[in-house]
C-alpha cells in the first residue's frame, strides 16, 4: 500500500439545518417528479443561515469532531489545518484557514492554508496533508471542507439550486491503522462547465459535467485499484462523489458495481468537497475495512484513492 503512515482517525460534520424542498420547486421549474428522483436524486437541499460564513461552518464541524474525540483531541497537538473551499470568507484575504485558526485559538506552531478545489478537494487534501506531515515531521492535522454554494447560487437556476447544499466537515489525520491513506490517481481536463459568471453567479453546463465524469472516473477507479494492488472484489465499500443520481448510476455501471437505491445526500444535496467525508462519517471502518473514495467535478478534475484498515 506504499509508505504513507497517515490515516483518517475521526470525522466531525455539520449539515446546515434549513431545508428547501425540491418537490414544489421541481413543479415551479416544470421538472417532472420522476426525473427529480431518478436523474437529480436530491429531494431537499440544505441552506446555511444568512449571517454564517464559511469559517463558521468549519468551527461547527470541528466542535462535532472534538465531541467525538474527547480528550484525545487537543488543539496544541495540531501541526496543520487545511480548509478546502472555493467560497472563502469575504473576498478570500486573509485565507479562511487563518480565520478558522483564530476562531479555534490554535497555537502559532499550527500552519494553516486553503486548498481551492471543489468536488475532488477532500481526496486531494488527503494527499496534500499527509505529504506535508511526512515532509515536516508533523504528527496531526485537520482537513476542513466547507463550500457553501448558496453564497453564489441563484435560487432561480434549476440547473444548480435543486442540486447543491451547504455543509462542512472536519477530518482528523494522524498515524494509525484505521483507514490508512493509500496511493492516488488524479487528473484535470480544464473546462468552464461549472464556474461563476461575470456577476459572480454560479453557472453549470450539466451535460458537459456528466460527459466528463462518465468518461474519466471509471478509468481512474481502475488505475487506483492497480496502484494499490487490489481487485474490484476486494473493495468493501465505495464513497463516490454524489454529483447527481444520473452521474452516479452511469459511473457505477461502467465500473461494474451496483447502483445505489438513492443518493446518500438525497435529504440535503451535493455538498461539493464535503460529500465524501459525510459519507465516510456514516461508515464503520471495521465493517468496511477497504474503501475506495473518488471525488470528481468542478475544474474539471478528479482525485481517487483507497483507504484501508487492518482486519
Amino acid at each position: 500500500m506504499g509508505s504513507n503512515p497517515f490515516s483518517i482517525a475521526a470525522i466531525g460534520t455539520h449539515v446546515a439545518s434549513e431545508r428547501l424542498d425540491n418537490v414544489p420547486r421541481a413543479e415551479r421549474f416544470a421538472y417532472d417528479q420522476d426525473s427529480l428522483r431518478t436523474k437529480i436524486g436530491v429531494l431537499a437541499t440544505a441552506r446555511k443561515e444568512a449571517g454564517q460564513e464559511t469559517s463558521d461552518l468549519c468551527v461547527l464541524a470541528y466542535q462535532d469532531l472534538a465531541a467525538k474525540c474527547g480528550d484525545a483531541l487537543s488543539p496544541e497537538t495540531l501541526d496543520l489545518i487545511v480548509v478546502v473551499t472555493q467560497h472563502p470568507d469575504g473576498f478570500g484575504l486573509p485565507h479562511t484557514a487563518a480565520i478558522v485558526h483564530g476562531k479555534l485559538d490554535l497555537p502559532k506552531t499550527c500552519f494553516a492554508f486553503d486548498l481551492s478545489l471543489g468536488c475532488s478537494g477532500f481526496v486531494a487534501a488527503l494527499a496534500t496533508v499527509s505529504g506535508y506531515l511526512m515532509a515536516t515531521g508533523g504528527k496531526r492535522a485537520v482537513i476542513f471542507t466547507a463550500d457553501p454554494y448558496s453564497k453564489s447560487m441563484s435560487e432561480d437556476d434549476k440547473n444548480t439550486s435543486m442540486i447543491f447544499g451547504d455543509a462542512a466537515t472536519a477530518t482528523l489525520i494522524e498515524e494509525g491503522a484505521t483507514w490508512r491513506i493509500g496511493r492516488f490517481d488524479a487528473g484535470t481536463k480544464a473546462s468552464r462547465a461549472l464556474e461563476r459568471d461575470a456577476e459572480g453567479v454560479l453557472r453549470m453546463n450539466g451535460r458537459a459535467v456528466f460527459d466528463f465524469c462518465a468518461l474519466n472516473v471509471p478509468g481512474s477507479v481502475k488505475r487506483t485499484l492497480e496502484l494499490n494492488d487490489l481487485t474490484l472484489e476486494e473493495v468493501d465499500a465505495f464513497a463516490l462523489h454524489p454529483g447527481s443520481k444520473y452521474i452516479v448510476d452511469t459511473v457505477v455501471k461502467r465500473i461494474g458495481i451496483p447502483a445505489p437505491n438513492e443518493l446518500p445526500c438525497a435529504g440535503y444535496g451535493n455538498t461539493v468537497s464535503s460529500s465524501i467525508p459525510l459519507i465516510l462519517a456514516d461508515m464503520d471502518p471495521h465493517a468496511s475495512p477497504t474503501v475506495l473514495v473518488s471525488g470528481f467535478g468542478v475544474g474539471l478534475g478528479w482525485s481517487t484513492c483507497v483507504l484501508t484498515s487492518e482486519k
